[in-house]
């Protein structure tokens, strides 16, 4: 069974609200809701990664220190199995922009359940929520 790492992060704004992004179509589970971030490229960090994905994916600037793990995520698919650290993360340089996803939202914690999400970030909501 191939192991696939990725990593991912947890926006939270000043008002407590978590940022989420959609799926574009043409890519797998497109059209679902998840917590920004990507694969872990040899050599690098998670750190190193998530700070390259979200310079990627949403335009802006996070410094190493400003990234705290949280939880991980552990979950089998049928062709692979996904270990998958989250982040979160309250300071950040830029707008966050949806560049390589169909749309963001802020979310209170509370209503991330209200959004389709892949199965591998659906077990991230309670960490997410007892911790904010």
């Amino acid at each position: 069974m191939k192991l696939t790492l990725v990593v991912a992060a947890a926006l939270i704004d000043p008002d407590g609200r978590v940022l989420i992004a959609q799926r574009p179509a043409g890519k797998q589970l497109a059209g679902l809701w998840e917590f920004p971030g990507g694969k872990i490229e040899a050599g690098e960090r998670p750190e190193q990664t998530l700070i390259r994905e979200l310079r990627e994916e949403l335009g802006i600037e996070v410094k190493e220190p400003c990234l705290a793990p949280l939880t991980f995520a552990s979950y089998h698919y049928d062709d692979f199995h996904l270990l998958m650290p989250l982040y979160v993360c309250r300071r950040w340089e830029g707008t966050p922009r949806a560049l390589e996803h169909a749309e963001l939202k802020w979310v209170p914690p509370h209503r991330l359940r209200e959004f389709p999400m892949p199965p591998a970030d659906e077990p991230l909501i309670p960490a997410l929520i007892d911790w904010i």
